[in-house]
This record gives structure tokens, C-alpha cells and sequence, in this order.
């Protein structure tokens, strides 16, 4: 399929996480905080849970930047990246299924499992995962941050602090469908330890190889499934040696595996799928340029 036309997306989805893909050489409007709520909007937009658009790069065959629903930038999105990678080849920006795609968090190199013509499923390295808190980041003292306790919404909770790229926070517990997400979600996502805001997880460890999470993205509230949190997660499961190194993380969207190396570099493989080709009506965009209220 060619390219992006005028006003063109591409909505995609992985394991329910989905975004739409756009050109900003292609857009009639600019992408600003208020244009990515609305878009983003289930009801007043196309909908989604993010915005990715192609950026051109000098360290990687493409750059990418990347939108939360609340008009904010995140640094890397697991599911993106492969949401995004899928389009590329779909709409003939590339040929090649290895590649490297440079974004806020780091240059990411994917690799497509192309069978008959389709993309089956996509490996994207992640990056190295780190728990110092300098990094992730996360205030206080530079250390680890594992199993520390805090107290979110007058609730004592143990945390583990990552970064793969993105921050996240990662709490290990009995039951994660027991957890008030809607209450501890946004707490732990603006609590006073993360500057940045983080994204959140809770983990039941079901085997030495499986585990089961619920997710709070930061921007985004709940969503089905993710690539970072999957990540994030994973090497956090290592860390504590509570898993080997390979790890199949279910969330309510679906499976994704990951491969945590012995530097905690990581490699994440999953499906994807496009949910349709689109235009902006001209109503939508009259909105976003600010002429319809």
C-alpha cells in the first residue's frame, strides 16, 4: 500500500494498546496538546491511546515520536514501537525487516516476522533495564529501589522502581484483579517519589516463567497491555529472582514474551495488528484548528 496521503492514519493496535499512526509531513494540522486530546477523544475523536508520528533521524533508519491521550510526550512505548514498525512496511516506507527506530528513550532495533506477505509478529530490543534511581528517575538518596516501601493514599505499599527508556513501578501482589487500579493508579503515577510521573504495574508471579499484570499508564490511565510495563516487569521478576530470564507476561490484552539478558537488556516479542486506514473529516479538523466549538 503506498504511503500516508493528505490527513491520512493508520490505527493499530497491540494486544488492545492501540495508536494511530501519522505523517506530520502529511497533516493539515499541528499537533499540539489540545489537537491530541481531541483526536485521541473516544468520543469527540478517531480515538486511541496515543499518537506516533514519523520523524526523520540521523542515528536511525527512522525517528519516532510518541503521544499520550492527555497531550503529553512519553519517551518509548513497546507497543508503539511494533504499532509503528508494522505500518512502515504495510505502506511502503521500507522493505527491510531489520531496522532501528530512534525515539525519546533510545534507539530501538526491530525485527519483522514477515509469513506470506503479512507481519506475524514483531521483536523489538528494549534497551537495558535499570533500577537506580538516578535513572529511573526517583528522588532521595542514589540506590536501587526494591521492594522499598512507601505509602500511596495512605495505603503501605512495596515498590520496585525501573527504567527502560520510560519510568515504572512495579508492586508485587496476591491478586492483581483485587487491586482498586482507579485509586492506586494515579496515586502511585504522581507520587512525590517519581518527578517525571511513572507508569505503573501490578504483578502476581504465577510460575517460575509466567506472570500476570494489571496496567496504569502514565497519560493514559488503564490499558490492556504494554510493551515497557511488559519489559519493565520482567526485569523486575529477575531482579527478585522470582522467574528465569525468559518471561511470558499475560495482560488483559493478551501475551507478550520477553528475554531479559545477564546486563538486563531486553528483547520483547508480540503481535500487532492495523484496525483501519483513515482521513480527518473536515468537521474534525475545522475543530482542531480551532474554527468549531
Amino acid at each position: 500500500m503506498p504511503p500516508l496521503r493528505r490527513n491520512e492514519y493508520i490505527k493499530g493496535h497491540g494486544l488492545g494498546n492501540d495508536y494511530l499512526v501519522v505523517d506530520p509531513r502529511t497533516l493539515g494540522i499541528r499537533l499540539t496538546p489540545r489537537s491530541i486530546r481531541l483526536i485521541c477523544h473516544r468520543h469527540l475523536g478517531v480515538g486511541s491511546d496515543g499518537i506516533l508520528t514519523l520523524q526523520r533521524s540521523r542515528r536511525a533508519e527512522f525517528g519516532l515520536r510518541i503521544f499520550n491521550p492527555d497531550g503529553s510526550e512519553a519517551e518509548k512505548s513497546g507497543n508503539g514501537i511494533r504499532i509503528f514498525a508494522k505500518c512502515l512496511w504495510d505502506h511502503g516506507y521500507t522493505r527491510r525487516r531489520v531496522f532501528r527506530v530512534d525515539t525519546k528513550g533510545g534507539v530501538v532495533p526491530v525485527a519483522l516476522d514477515v509469513r506470506r506477505g503479512r507481519v506475524a509478529a514483531i521483536t523489538a530490543g528494549m534497551g537495558r533495564a535499570t533500577f537506580r534511581s538516578r535513572e529511573v528517575p526517583a528522588t532521595g538518596p542514589d540506590r536501587e529501589i526494591l521492594g522499598e516501601r512507601i505509602t500511596v493514599d495512605g495505603e503501605a505499599l512495596e515498590v520496585t522502581a525501573v527504567s527502560v527508556g520510560n519510568p515504572h513501578c512495579v508492586v508485587f501482589v496476591d491478586d492483581p484483579a483485587s487491586v482498586d487500579l482507579a485509586r492506586l493508579g494515579p496515586a502511585l503515577e504522581h507520587h512525590r517519589m517519581f518527578p517525571q510521573r511513572t507508569n505503573v504495574q501490578f504483578v502476581r508471579v504465577d510460575s517460575p516463567s509466567r506472570v500476570t499484570i494489571r496496567i496504569w499508564e502514565r497519560g493514559a490511565g488503564e490499558t490492556m497491555a504494554s510493551g515497557t510495563s511488559s519489559s519493565a516487569v520482567a526485569a523486575a521478576c529477575v531482579r527478585h529472582d522470582f522467574t528465569g530470564r525468559r518471561v511470558a507476561v499475560r495482560s488483559p490484552g493478551g501475551l507478550l514474551r520477553v528475554e531479559v539478558a545477564s546486563d538486563y537488556s531486553i528483547r520483547l516479542t508480540g503481535p500487532v495488528e492495523e484496525v483501519c486506514r483513515g482521513v480527518l473529516s473536515r468537521d474534525l479538523l475545522a475543530r482542531l484548528r480551532g474554527g468549531a466549538r
